[in-house]
């Protein structure tokens, strides 16, 4: 009887798999297809399917089934019956109208956001912002009270299972009090260098996608279980086996789509390397968007803008907008250059290493208080600009370059922020084991071999699913808990002087 009840949870939650599966698809349309005038009737549709999925979920036979279901401990089948009971009590603390009302009003809101955005127009997306916080907070609330945590707690679970504000305010005070020293000592390095030279443009965008398809393939992104497109806003997306990322280009700077490329391919490398005899169960699943980040910002920050990555792709790079090595900007010593120069900006996705988690501090520290009421939403604009004065020293001079530049708070991904610089730290930590493990990986980068490094990953992060936490997984991999030691050993190597990458 216990198997058999197992057994009628793993079906029960395959077919939610497959309708999530058809969102991720309606999502991804919406955000790179979708015409603008369906966006009311596509709001709906998306509403119901989600209304639809929390109904299986909540089916009362769920509970009874989750009693009575059993596993053997330490396999599989037993993370995946913690996995669909944790599902099940995120969902049944919810009521069906506020899942449906909240899907309505994020789809509404995304859409609108991209004219809000680029008119610098927070006074327009206000009133559909404010209805979208409004259902953050109930669902943060109700989730809050059913699970035991605090309202913001229960946002971030949803993102990061089992983190904790208490996990993250030590973390990010130290990076408060620390940053400001080291973008100081940072750039008085990059001082003592020749001046940075950067390649001219134009650099024509079809030529920009198709450097971006090879540097995909060579990572080990499969072409025939995805796609690459363009989005206002890059991300990675799709269903199984369709794996669909997008980036946006610029004619005037080639780096920036690159960059967006290898970043989301990351991404998509860990959804096409999760276990296919585990889709559709929240085993089979990834663990969560701290691992999810660090997988992402393994490629792009520290692969990518990392010496042999540079010296390797240099050629590439030449050939592709028919410069020389002569050329100025063009030489691997110019490119390392301009890949790792210092210097804070306005745009997150487009920030360095150094100066990213700034971006991030601030807007956790804003939404905590948004969701906490200590801040009104009218007034989001001017605290996100005093906060990026205050720990980047920049004047933001209109709402476009500033509070909304991301699409996260219209999307209704509240919680979200913080993930991206513990994905940065785990990062770190998951590149210095792989790379003590086996000196193949190194050797490999500097050829543009990654399929040392991808079996790494494969073994050690992308097949281990949801079956462990991020914090077992880690330590499995790497032989230490998650820690800080990684990523600042190496911020300061790269981009202090202590040693060259």
């Amino acid at each position: 009887m216990p198997q058999s009840a197992y057994q009628d949870l793993t079906s029960h939650f395959a077919r939610i798999g497959r309708i999530r599966n058809a969102l991720g698809i309606l999502g991804w349309d919406k955000d790179v297809m979708m015409p603008s005038g369906a966006a009311d009737s596509r709001a709906d549709s998306i509403a119901t399917l989600s209304v639809l999925c929390h109904d299986m979920l909540t089916d009362p036979r769920i509970g009874d089934l989750l009693d009575r279901a059993e596993a053997p401990a330490g396999t599989w089948e037993a993370a995946n019956l913690h996995e669909m009971r944790r599902a099940w009590l995120h969902a049944a603390s919810v009521p069906a109208e506020l899942v449906e009302a909240s899907s309505r009003a994020a789809s509404r809101c995304e859409v609108a956001w991209r004219a809000a955005r680029r008119d610098g127009d927070f006074a327009a997306l206000l009133p559909l912002l404010s209805d979208v916080l409004d259902r953050t907070r109930e669902l943060a609330i109700v989730k809050g009270t059913a699970l035991g945590l605090a309202p913001y707690d229960a946002l971030l679970d949803q993102y990061d299972p089992g983190t904790r504000r208490t996990d993250i305010d030590p973390v990010f005070a130290e990076l408060r009090r620390d940053l400001p020293g080291l973008i100081a000592e940072a750039q008085a390095h990059q001082a003592t260098l020749p001046p940075i030279v950067s390649p001219a443009g134009p650099f024509p965008v079809a030529r920009q996608e198709a450097l971006g398809r090879q540097i995909m393939t060579a990572l080990g992104f499969d072409m025939a279980r995805g796609r690459l497109d363009v989005s206002i806003h890059p991300f990675c997306g799709g269903a199984e086996d369709d794996v669909r990322i997008t980036t946006r280009y610029d004619d005037a700077d080639f780096l920036s789509a690159l960059m967006g490329v290898v970043h989301e391919t990351g991404h998509a490398l860990y959804e096409q390397g999760l276990p296919t005899e585990w889709h559709t169960l929240p085993v089979g699943q990834a663990r969560g968007m701290s691992l999810h980040e660090s997988q992402s910002l393994l490629m792009e920050m520290q692969i990518a803008r990392s010496r042999p990555f540079i010296d390797w792709i240099a050629p590439a790079l030449r050939e592709t907008f028919g410069a020389t090595e002569t050329d100025a900007g063009w030489s691997a010593d110019a490119l390392y250059r301009t890949v790792t120069q210092v210097k804070p900006g306005f745009i997150r996705v487009d920030a360095d290493e150094i100066t990213y988690p700034a971006h991030i501090l601030v807007r956790y520290e804003l939404e905590v208080a948004l969701i906490d009421g200590t801040l009104a939403l009218r007034d989001l604009p001017e605290a996100f600009n005093a906060g990026i004065h205050d720990l980047l020293g920049l004047t933001v001079p209109n709402d476009r370059l500033g509070c909304l530049q991301d699409i996260h708070w219209p999307s209704g991904a509240w919680g979200y922020f913080p993930t991206y610089t513990l994905g940065a730290i785990l990062a770190a930590q998951l590149r210095q084991a792989a790379f003590d493990s086996d000196p193949a990986i190194a050797q490999g980068i500097a050829h543009g071999d990654f399929a040392p490094l991808l079996a790494w990953l494969r073994t050690h992060v992308h097949t281990q699913a949801s079956r462990l936490s991020t914090a077992g997984i880690v330590a499995a991999a790497t032989g230490t808990p998650p820690s800080t030691d990684a990523y600042r050993t190496h911020l300061r190597e790269r981009y202090c002087g202590a040693t060259p990458q």
